[in-house]
């Protein structure tokens, strides 16, 4: 039981912060609390910030499903979403910067948008579909990196369509909590699971929420060819992709020298290869020449 949980903390560390977990695990001279050496403290002012921002979600999830005052609820909401910048900030400044801290802050982030997503569905202002995609998809990657520390411990490299996933999805939750503004539908089939696609206006956020859930769809794809290709390079290898088969991390000095080294040798392969195709059409130009001569 011990083994599994010491191995769950270190997929959890690699998770938030590999370079920081590999740092110590080396023996860092950085101080603790800074960002490569984060301390094991759990009662600092980031992370009491943090804890307020927990909070206030859940009041404005009370508010809003209850129909208390909307925009005092959404007073609150902005509050816990401002605060995400401030309780790094005051951890980075005062040099207190802890583990939990970083397991917390992405953790804060879903928690606030899949608890305006869920006031949204409690209310009927979303469709029950979009709120299980959205959190299904998100737990569905949590699951897939998780495993996916079995054949890798860096996490698989942020892609773009992946931010504009987020964006689309923020923004447009954003306008359906506020309610407005409220366009026409765009007449094109008339199902109450698919608003704003039939005649009924609907709020302008429900357009940015489909494209949201369509750039999350080819995320959860790219995602899971890359996981899959992940583990077959493992498989291969025999061990982890970004570790030594002693299980020790691959530098990143051997790894920038192998990429130089790749490039150098394309590089010169690129020379030789233009060389001899020069060489080439002097030599044809050369028979040309003497062939009209001949003549």
């Amino acid at each position: 039981m011990g083994t599994k949980r010491e191995n769950f903390k270190i997929s959890v560390k690699n998770q938030v912060g590999r370079d920081a977990a590999i740092a110590q695990a080396q023996g860092t001279n950085a101080p603790e609390g800074t960002s490569d050496n984060p301390s094991h403290r759990i009662f600092t002012i980031a992370n009491v910030i943090t804890m307020c921002r927990f909070v206030l979600t859940g009041v404005f999830l009370y508010m809003f499903v209850n129909d208390l005052n909307r925009y005092l609820a959404l007073t609150f909401y902005v509050i816990a979403a401002v605060t995400d910048f401030l309780d790094g900030q005051v951890a980075r400044r005062t040099q207190t910067v802890s583990w939990l801290g970083k397991i917390m802050d992405p953790v804060m982030d879903r928690v606030l948008l899949f608890t305006g997503v869920l006031g949204l569905m409690l209310r009927g202002e979303l469709p029950v579909w979009m709120a299980v995609f959205v959190i299904g998809r998100d737990a569905y990657l949590f699951a897939g990196s998780m495993i996916l520390q079995k054949y890798q411990r860096r996490p698989v490299d942020v892609i773009y369509v992946g931010k504009f996933a987020t964006a689309f999805l923020m923004t447009g939750f954003s306008f359906l909590l506020l309610g407005l503004p409220k366009v026409g539908g765009l007449g094109l089939v008339d199902v109450g699971w698919l608003p704003g696609l039939g005649h009924a206006r609907a709020a302008l956020g429900i357009f940015f929420v489909y494209a949201g859930l369509l750039c999350s769809l080819v995320t959860a794809l790219v995602y899971t060819k890359r996981g899959f290709a992940i583990k077959r390079r493992a498989l291969e290898l025999g061990h982890r992709t970004d570790e030594t088969p002693e299980g020790e991390p691959t530098p990143a000095s051997a790894v920038a020298a192998e990429a130089a080294a790749t490039g150098a040798a394309a590089k010169e392969a690129a020379v030789r290869e233009a060389a001899a195709e020069r060489s080439a059409e002097r030599s044809a130009k050369k028979k040309g020449s003497r062939a009209t001569e001949a003549n």
